[in-house]
Parts: structure tokens; sequence; C-alpha cells
């Protein structure tokens, strides 16, 4: 399988769950993982945002990597997460292979809470993609980095270098997220990164999405994708409204507060999370369970 193929479809950003002392819940791991497998999703993406990765230790996230690599089991590929705003650091992360071992690509963050310009972003990701043995995809999410990856940077990284395989695009800019499939390589991937938006990005040929409503109801919205990337636009849209509301209120309070809430009412896992996140507020969990129930 060629490399770039492997992320056609739904990818899943990982939640990690967490016991009531906040240590890692490796059972509720396996659980979920097997879960999101079986619902048929086309890969699992570890250590991201939904993943509370920046809360993690090294010996954690080394700890939920292997568990998931163990769990998977090769039924599907793995992405991991790897970014922040030190390029050094993330360079010198690269420079340990064994950290990677059956890690399919890594996706990797603009740089957060710097704000570089966007000469800064492409530099950023030139270094990265100088030494790392793995492909990259882009993630951009400037709700949370404060900066957007232009379409123009975007479109010289994807040109400039083969191991940038693609983009993780959740501006909520459906403009942009154009501009970049208009012109991008043939096998460049622009992948969207908000679950509401998915079905409109693939329409305009983006191909997939790391979803995170995914981690609880795989069955549904993998099959959604699917069919939106067949063409299969009225089956997709009954599958795309199916979830609209309980994605609506996954986010209304925060994630992943939101979704380990949903994971919790469908006995997947706990709703714990760690500071400085908090459970979602007791109105939204009230719309959630309703919500879980009518599904």
């Amino acid at each position: 399988m060629h490399t770039n193929s492997k992320f056609i479809g739904t990818g899943v950003a990982l939640v990690t769950p967490f016991k009531k002392d906040k240590s890692i819940d490796k059972k509720s791991i396996v659980r979920i993982v097997n879960h999101i497998i079986e619902g048929g999703a086309e890969y699992i993406v570890v250590l991201g945002t939904t993943g509370e990765s920046v809360t993690l230790t090294k010996e954690e996230k080394q700890l939920v990597v292997s568990l998931v690599v163990q769990t998977v089991n090769k039924r599907v590929p793995i992405v991991m997460g790897l970014g922040g705003n030190n390029t050094q650091e993330i360079i010198n992360s690269m420079n340990h292979p064994s950290d990677f071992k059956r890690i399919d690509a890594l996706l990797s963050v603009s740089p957060y809470y710097n704000k570089p310009n966007q000469e800064g972003i492409y530099q950023h990701y030139k270094a990265l993609a100088k030494v790392s043995r793995l492909p990259i995809i882009l993630y951009n999410v400037p709700g949370r980095t404060g900066s957007n990856i232009s379409a123009e940077t975007t479109l010289r990284l994807a040109r400039e270098f083969k191991n940038i395989i693609g983009i993780k695009e959740a501006s909520g800019n459906l403009e942009q997220a154009m501009k970049i499939i208009k012109n991008k390589p043939s096998s460049f991937k622009v992948i969207s990164g908000d679950d509401s938006l998915t079905l409109p990005m693939i329409a305009c040929g983006a191909e997939g999405v790391i979803s995170v409503v995914a981690n609880a109801f795989p069955k549904d919205f993998s099959e959604m994708v699917r069919q939106t990337l067949a063409d299969n636009l009225p089956k997709a849209r009954t599958l795309h409204y199916k979830l609209t509301d309980i994605t609506e209120q996954l986010f209304a309070d925060g994630n992943p507060g939101g979704i380990k809430a949903a994971l919790e009412i469908l006995d997947l896992c706990k709703a714990y999370v760690r500071l400085p996140l908090m459970p979602i507020n007791a109105e939204t969990r009230k719309k959630l369970e309703h919500l879980i129930a009518q599904y």
C-alpha cells in the first residue's frame, strides 16, 4: 500500500482515558481501540489534542503508544502526534527512532503561542521534514495555536517536501481548504479536522477526516465518510444528520470533555480529564445523555 493511501477515510483522534486518580486507564484504551477498529475506522491517531498529550509525561506517552500499537496489532495504520512550539526539541525527539516502531506517520501541529509568521511556519516544517524518518501530516488548527497555516504555505510545503504527505485542516475555512485542494500535488492529502464540516470538505475534494466523534460512533461516522467519498451523497447526508446534534453537544463545553462524557455514557471509559481541563457542565451532559438514548 502506498503510504499516502493509508490515510484515506476516517482516522480517529484517540482519547486518553484516565482513572479517578488521573492515572492512565489501560483497560479502557484497549476497549476503545477495539471499538474503533470494529466500527470500521481506517486508522488511529494517538497523542493528539483529543488525547490530552500536553498533560502526559514522556513515560506516559510511551506507555500509551506501546499499548495502542500492541492492541492495534497491525490491523490499521497508526499516526502519532508530535508537535510543539520548540522546533529543535521536536527534532531531538525525532532522533530516537525506537520511539516510532510500527508508527506509520506523524501528525505535527503548527507551532502555538509563539505566533510565527508564514515564513517561520514554513521553516519550522522544513526543518522537521529534513530529519523525519516518517511521513508528516501538517495540522492546522488556528483556534488552538493562535496562527493559521495559509493555503500558500501549505502548498509550498506540499510541493517541496515529498515526506509532507497531507494536512489536517481544522481552520473551519472552506475557502482555504478548497484553494489547497484545487492547487495541491495529486498525492497530497487534505484531511478534515472538523467533524461537522467533513461531508462538505470531502464533497469539495478532501480525502477523509481525523475525527473526534468516531471515538464513540465509529460505525456510522466512518460509513458516512465512505459514502461521501463514493459520491453517494443521499446516504452520506442521512448519516451526517443522524450525528449532527450529538456532534454539536460533544464540542459545546470543550474537547475532549464532551467525547469522554459520551464514552462514559456508552460505558467505554470514565469521563475524567486532567487539569486545566474540567468535565463538561451538567446541562451539556444531560443533553448528551438524551441524544445518545434517542440515538
